[in-house]
C-alpha cells in the first residue's frame, strides 16, 4: 500500500471545495495551515460561547453573553452624528437597550419591528447603570430560534476568515469524514472510554459546554492520542528498520574497567552504575546500539562514557569520543587521560590543529590499533582518518552533530555502535518526541563532592557593588566567570559587550587578573585564554556563552551572568553548572535589567529555587512551549495540531509503548489492526513511516 487509500481521498481535496470557501478565503486559510478538509478537521474550536436560552438577562452577571426572547418596545434615532441608534426591549423580567452604531434606520425597523417578539443573543454590559446589548450576534423570530446553537464553537482565525465561514466549512468537512477501521487497541479504547475516530471529531467540533473544550475531554484526548500514536509508530518503525541492520557483539572481560574503578577516589552513583549496565547490555547484543545518555550538569556522564569506551577496547576494538568544539575535546582529554592511563590504555586527541609529522604519527598508530581511544572534533570525519577496528562512537552534545555526520562515523568501522550524550536535561515528553527512536539512559543523581550553588538576583544598577565584591573574592584567591550576552557593541543592542566589560573589569581589578574569551577569537587564542584561567593565572574570565557546555575549572566558585533575563532557562542552568565543582562554597549572581517581565521574573525565580535540571526543563517547557524550547527549526520536533506535549506527557508514554507493542506483534502491519494503523499513518501524513514498512 504505497499510495494513499481511496477512502481518504475526500479529506485530501483542496480547501476550495469546502462550503463557503472561495479562492480568497482558501488563501487566508492556508496562512493558518489549513489546505485540505483533513486540516480543517484537525483544527478544533479554541473556545466557545454559551447561548443557552435564558428567561431574562437578570439570569447572567454582566459582562456576559445572554440569549433571551424580547418584545420590541421603541426605536430611538441617534441624537447627534456619530451617536448610536437605541432600541428599547423588554424580556420576562427586565427592560434593556439594544445599541447599533452606523446602522440604517429602515434596516433596523425591518429587523426589529415595534411590538414584535424576537430572540436576541449577544453580550450584555452595564453602561451608566443601564443594561445594554451592542450589536447582537443573532436576532431571529422565535420560530427560527431552534437553529441557534446552544453552545457555539469559536475557531482560531486569521484575517479574511470569519467564524461563520469556519463553522460552515467545518460542518462540510465533518460530512466527508469516512467510517475508518479502528486503529486503537480494543482493550485500551474500552478502558479509557474513548469514542471512535469519527464520533470524536463530531463531538470535538460540536462542544456543548466549556468542559468539552478542555484537553481532558474524552473526544479531544482520543484525537490527541491518534496524533501521538502516528508519530510514535513512525519513530518505532525507524528504530526497527535500523535495528534490523546487523550489529556486532562487543563484550569485554571487565579487566580494564575494574582498574579504573579501583583508581577512582569515589564510588559511582547508582544512576551511573545503572547506565553503564544498560549500555554494556546493548553492546553485547547482536544489533546496533543507538542510545541517548542524558545527564544533568555534573551528573558524571564522562565516567559512563569512559567505561563504555573501555568495553570496546576490552573486546579488541577501538572507541572514539566526539566533541563539538576544541575546548571541549581538550577537556575530555584532561578528564579521561589519567583514568585511561590507570587502565593501561593509550588515549589520544585529534583536532584540526594537528599537522604534519605529529598528525601522521597519530594516524598510523590509529590504523595499527595502538590507540585504543581517540578523542576528537570534526577533524575525525576526514577521509584519511582510518581505524584498525572501530566499534563504538560516543557523540557529546548531540544537537551539534547532524545525522549525516553520525553516519559518516559509522562508516569508519563495521556496524559501529553509537552512544549520544547530552547535558541538556530534556523533559521526558520532549525526549520521547525528539529522540523517540533511541533508547534512553538518564543520570538523575549528583556524585558526592559537588557543593550546592547559592543563586542570587540583583538589578544591573548594582553593578559597581558586584565588581567591588569580586575584587575582595579575587584577593582571597577565588576565581570567577563573568558571562556577557553579545560580542561587539551593536547599535540595536544595549547589551554590554564582552570587550567593553573586559576593559571595565581590567581597570577595576588590575592588569593580568582578567581574561577574555568569545566566539570571534581564533581557536588558539581562545584555548590559551582558557588554559591561563584553568591554571589560575587569570582570576576572572569574561566570556560569551562559549563556556556554556563542559568547561571544568574546579577552583572557579563565582558565576556572574549579565542580562540574565535575555538567556533561556536551560542555558542559565548550564552556565551555573560551571561552578560548584570544587570544595569552595559557590555563588551564581544573575544581573538583570529592571523592570523584569512576568516571564523573566518566573524564570529567574525558578533558578533561585532549584538546581534540579529536570525540574528546570519541565518549567522551561511550561513557560516557552515545546517549539521554542529547542527551536523547532532545527529540532525536528513535530508540530502537533491537537496533542499538547506540556499537558499530555502521560498520553505520549502510552502511545510509545502501544506503538512498540503493535510493531513487535505485527512488524509488517498486516493484521486488521495493523492495516488500520497504516490508514492512520496516511491520515496523519506520516509518509516517511509508510516508506519504512518493509512490506507494501
Amino acid at each position: 500500500m504505497s499510495q494513499r487509500p481511496e477512502v481518504l481521498f475526500p479529506l485530501f481535496a483542496e480547501a476550495q471545495t469546502l462550503a463557503g470557501v472561495g479562492p480568497k478565503s482558501a488563501k487566508a486559510l492556508a496562512q493558518i495551515g489549513i489546505e485540505t478538509p483533513r486540516d480543517l478537521l484537525m483544527t478544533l474550536p479554541a473556545s466557545g460561547i454559551d447561548r443557552h436560552r435564558r428567561a431574562s438577562i437578570r439570569d447572567v452577571v454582566p459582562p456576559a453573553v445572554a440569549t433571551v426572547e424580547v418584545t420590541v418596545v421603541a426605536h430611538h434615532a441617534p441624537t447627534a452624528k456619530g451617536r448610536p441608534t437605541r432600541i428599547a426591549v423588554r424580556d420576562e423580567a427586565a427592560d434593556f437597550t439594544l445599541v447599533y452604531f452606523h446602522a440604517r434606520g429602515d434596516y433596523l425597523q425591518k429587523l426589529l419591528p415595534v411590538g414584535a417578539r424576537r430572540v436576541v443573543s449577544g453580550r450584555v454590559e452595564t453602561f451608566d447603570g443601564i443594561a445594554q446589548m451592542a450589536h447582537p450576534d443573532h436576532v431571529v423570530p422565535p420560530e427560527e430560534a431552534q437553529d441557534l446553537p446552544e453552545f457555539e464553537p469559536v475557531y482560531p482565525l486569521t484575517s479574511g476568515v470569519t467564524q461563520k465561514l469556519m463553522f460552515k466549512a467545518s460542518r462540510d468537512a465533518l460530512g466527508r469524514a469516512p467510517d475508518l477501521p479502528e486503529w486503537i487497541d480494543g482493550p485500551l479504547l474500552a478502558r479509557e472510554g474513548w469514542p471512535g475516530w469519527r464520533d470524536a471529531l463530531a463531538a470535538a467540533h460540536a462542544p456543548r459546554a466549556m468542559t468539552d473544550l478542555s484537553p481532558l475531554a474524552k473526544p479531544r484526548i482520543r484525537l490527541a492520542y491518534d496524533e501521538l500514536l502516528a508519530h510514535q509508530l513512525t519513530l518505532a518503525l525507524a528504530r526497527a528498520t535500523r535495528r534490523a541492520k546487523p550489529g556486532r557483539e562487543t563484550r569485554g572481560d571487565g579487566d580494564l574497567r575494574d582498574r579504573v574503578l579501583a583508581a577512582l577516589p569515589y564510588t559511582p552513583t547508582g544512576a551511573q552504575t545503572r547506565a553503564i549496565g544498560e549500555i554494556a547490555a546493548d553492546l553485547a547484543a547482536p544489533r546496533r546500539m543507538n542510545r541517548l545518555l542524558q545527564g544533568d550538569v555534573g551528573a558524571g556522564k564522562t565516567l559512563v562514557a569512559l567505561m563504555t569506551l573501555l568495553t570496546a577496547v576490552e573486546a579488541g576494538g577501538q572507541g572514539v569520543m566526539m566533541a563539538p568544539t576544541e575546548i571541549l575535546a581538550r577537556q575530555h582529554l584532561s578528564g579521561l587521560r589519567p583514568l585511561a592511563e590507570a587502565a593501561g590504555v593509550r588515549l589520544e586527541l585529534l583536532t584540526g590543529r594537528d599537522k604534519g609529522s605529529l598528525r601522521q604519527e597519530k594516524l598510523a598508530a590509529l590504523a595499527d590499533g595502538d590507540i585504543g581511544i581517540l578523542v576528537g572534533t570534526h577533524a575525525v570525519f576526514q577521509p584519511d582518518v582510518q581505524f584498525n577496528d572501530l566499534r563504538l562512537a560516543v557523540v557529546d552534545e548531540q544537537h551539534r552533530f547532524g545525522v549525516a555526520q553520525r553516519m559518516q562515523l559509522g562508516a569508519k568501522g563495521r556496524a559501529v555502535d553509537v552512544l549520544v550524550m547530552t547535558a541538556t536535561p530534556i523533559p521526558r515528553s520532549l525526549s520521547l518526541t525528539q529522540f523517540g527512536d533511541m533508547d534512553l539512559s538518564v543520570l538523575d543523581e549528583k556524585p558526592p563532592g559537588r557543593t550546592p550553588v547559592t543563586t542570587a538576583l540583583l538589578p544591573a544598577d548594582r553593578m559597581e557593588e558586584v565588581v567591588a565584591r569580586l575584587g575582595r573574592a579575587v584577593a582571597e584567591g577565588r576565581q570567577a566567570y563573568w558571562v556577557c550576552p553579545l560580542v561587539e557593541e551593536s547599535e540595536v543592542s544595549d547589551m554590554t559587550a564582552a570587550e567593553e566589560r573586559f576593559k571595565h573589569l581590567r581597570a577595576a581589578l588590575g592588569e593580568g587578573v582578567v581574561g577574555l574569551v568569545h566566539g570571534q577569537l581564533p581557536p588558539a587564542e581562545k584555548d590559551a585564554a582558557m588554559a591561563r584561567f584553568a591554571a589560575g593565572e587569570t582570576k576572572v574570565l569574561v566570556a560569551t556563552t562559549v563556556i556554556e557546555v563542559g568547561v571544568d575549572v574546579p577552583n572557579a566558585s563565582i558565576m556572574v551572568i549579565e542580562r540574565a533575563e535575555s538567556f533561556g532557562l536551560a542555558q542559565l542552568h548550564q552556565l551555573r553548572g560551571r561552578v560548584g565543582r570544587g570544595a569552595a562554597a559557590s555563588t551564581c549572581l544573575l544581573l538583570y535589567q529592571a523592570p523584569l517581565s512576568e516571564t523573566g521574573q518566573r524564570r529567574l525565580s525558578i533558578l533561585r529555587e532549584t538546581e534540579d535540571g529536570f525540574r528546570i526543563a519541565e518549567e522551561d517547557l511550561a513557560i516557552r512551549g515545546a517549539g521554542d524550547m529547542i527551536g523547532t527549526a532545527q529540532s525536528g520536533l513535530p508540530r502537533f495540531r491537537i496533542a499538547d506535549l506540556e499537558r499530555q506527557g502521560a498520553l505520549l508514554e502510552l502511545a510509545r509503548s502501544d506503538a512498540r507493542r503493535l510493531l513487535h506483534d505485527d512488524p509488517d502491519l498486516t493484521s486488521p489492526r495493523g492495516k488500520a494503523a497504516r490508514t492512520l499513518l496516511w491520515l496523519m501524513q506520516q509518509d516517511r513511516a509508510i516508506r519504512l514498512i518493509s512490506v507494501g
